[in-house]
């Protein structure tokens, strides 16, 4: 695959962005989360998705004005924002700085974000924070999508509801970003568009059968909770629980029969110095570490790999020498561009 500099994926998104209406603030911040997503090497939520923010920025469907952002409730540490469809990173990154001041003043902060458009990777997020030694917490639902179904059901209720949180270490930060599903909805639409199979048998068909085939998934099938056809009770569990924090905590969801591409979203940053010390939390999160690392290895070819631990690897040799794109990414980009002011001048070959 060709590598393309960080540096200049980011230029030309903000270009894109702000020549579909965003400003400049919403277009960089978007831009640098997209950028990101590619960084860390979840390419389906990357690059890949600013052709659809395009596409609903063009048809009103997603807004780049930051002052459609309202904020109806603020206490010292918890408030509620209505995004008004404001493109999704943008939010989560002033959610996330409302949150750092509380935290910084209070311990933690808290917001529940409703009506965002799309939030894209939430791993994206969560470094800077650490960073400082805060806790940063992301949990996401699509009111207006539903792809899980419940545990013993068939019908989708839900989507795959990832959270994520960031946890620091001196010797090595913890990054978690995991859906609620065996799999989510981008992985299932990239092996469908690739012809592939599943790696693993994560589609219920409707049917109540379990499939590895994408196909299965449409148009009456749904993808399991995580944990399966054997544990999935416990995904489904908290697939619920994210379901509660968002959309229930904003009080805008599934009930509201919203229809357009979005999120609820509950956005939280705890400060440990606040708590038992950051010196007692970084020595409590080493030490884990260290005896993860040192836990025994059931295949010597494969070490215990603490979760953000590749994707960090994977992010200094991206910014050294380009991100290898993926072949549809790099037609999705080539598609967006060529309906704008970079045509001609922009080579993706």
């Amino acid at each position: 695959m060709t590598r393309y500099p960080a540096d200049q994926l980011n230029e030309w998104l903000v270009t894109l962005f702000e020549e579909n209406g965003a400003a400049r603030n919403v277009a960089e911040t978007t831009a640098r989360i997209l950028v990101e997503g590619d960084l860390l090497g979840h390419h389906t939520h990357g690059v890949k998705l600013a052709n659809g923010y395009l596409n609903d920025l063009k048809a009103g469907h997603a807004c780049g004005d930051p002052q459609r952002l309202v904020i109806e409730q603020s206490s010292p540490v918890a408030a509620l924002f209505d995004g008004n469809y404001l493109l999704g990173p943008y939010l989560v990154q002033r959610a996330l700085d409302h949150c750092r001041e509380a935290a910084k003043g209070y311990g933690i902060g808290i917001v529940s974000l409703k009506r965002s458009h799309h939030i894209a990777c939430l791993a994206s997020y969560l470094a800077p924070l650490v960073e400082e030694n805060l806790v940063p917490i992301i949990m996401t639902s699509d009111p207006a999508v539903a792809s899980v179904a419940p545990f013993g059901g068939t019908e989708r209720v839900y989507t795959p509801n990832p959270l994520a949180i960031g946890i620091p270490g001196r010797e090595q930060p913890i990054l978690i970003d995991v859906s609620m599903s065996t799999v989510t909805n981008g992985s299932v639409n990239k092996a469908r568009a690739a012809g592939q199979k599943l790696d693993h048998p994560a589609i219920l068909t409707a049917q109540g059968t379990v499939s590895d085939d994408p196909e299965d998934f449409f148009p009456g099938g749904s993808i399991l909770p995580l944990g399966g056809m054997e544990f999935g009770h416990k995904g489904f569990a908290l697939g619920l629980m994210v379901e509660a924090l968002t959309s229930a905590l904003s009080g805008f969801g599934r009930k509201d029969v919203p229809t357009g591409w979005g999120a609820s979203v509950m956005v939280m940053v705890i400060d440990p110095a606040r708590f038992g010390g950051t010196d007692a939390f970084l020595d409590e999160t080493d030490h884990l570490a260290r005896r993860c690392f040192n836990a025994g290895q059931i295949d010597p070819q494969q070490p215990v790999r603490l979760p953000g631990q590749s994707g960090l690897r994977r992010r200094a040799d991206y910014l050294r020498d380009g991100i290898p794109l993926p072949e549809d990414v790099v037609a999705d980009l080539q598609k967006a561009i060529s309906d704008s002011s970079l045509r001609g001048s922009v080579s993706l070959g």
